[in-house]
């Protein structure tokens, strides 16, 4: 059976259209991260806006420039993969601000308390989605390469971040143990949240 000119040209329309779809679990990545990193820069944002001038305040600036680059980095991906952003942004936005000032306010301790917890929960999901890669690769031969280099970049700069934080003093905070798990579980909320919506 041969098919006519506007049926081969329909036909041929359709399939490009869905190879360039995003794989599902990279539109997943891709959209989680990018809410990720945002709300990572309006928590240092809120944390400079009150230790900024303070003994910490490079400490800070230093996390929040390598949080920018992530951003940076991450809105230049979302078009790429044809990605869908997170309908939350603008809530990340708010709350990843409102969260890293609230904490400053409560002292340096605190903001650095905030970091250790955050960047725990971030670097956990950061090696999960290195092995979700991984195994996509190697079970499909889809190249995850890029991905998978940026991700661990990015996974190795927030583990530095944790550790900053131990070592400017993120244990002396007031009620240390329920704050921390207090602002893992709110991200890990945020997580579940912009993956799926």
């Amino acid at each position: 059976m041969k098919l006519s000119a506007a049926a081969l040209s329909s036909t041929q329309k359709f399939y490009s259209t869905v190879a360039s779809r995003p794989c599902k679990t990279v539109d997943r990545i891709l959209r989680v991260d990018h809410a990720g990193e945002l709300g990572a820069d309006r928590i240092y944002a809120g944390q400079m806006a009150v230790l900024g001038n303070t003994s910490i305040g490079k400490t800070i600036q230093h996390m929040w420039d390598q949080e920018k680059e992530h951003k940076a980095k991450l809105q230049e991906l979302i078009p790429k993969y044809r990605a869908r952003p997170t309908a939350l942004l603008p809530l990340w936005h708010v709350a990843g601000y409102a969260l890293g000032a609230g904490t400053a306010l409560l002292g340096k301790e605190a903001a650095m308390a905030c970091t250790v917890a955050v960047e725990a929960v971030i670097t956990d999901h950061y090696n999960s989605q290195i092995r979700e890669l991984s195994r996509l690769q190697a079970e499909t031969g889809q190249d995850h390469t890029e991905l998978l280099q940026i991700i661990s970049k990015f996974r190795d700069e927030e583990m530095e971040h944790h550790d900053t934080g131990l070592a400017h003093d993120a244990e002396q905070a007031p009620a240390y143990q329920l704050l921390s798990q207090v602002i893992k579980a709110g991200c890990l909320g945020a997580i579940w949240a912009s993956e799926r919506i």
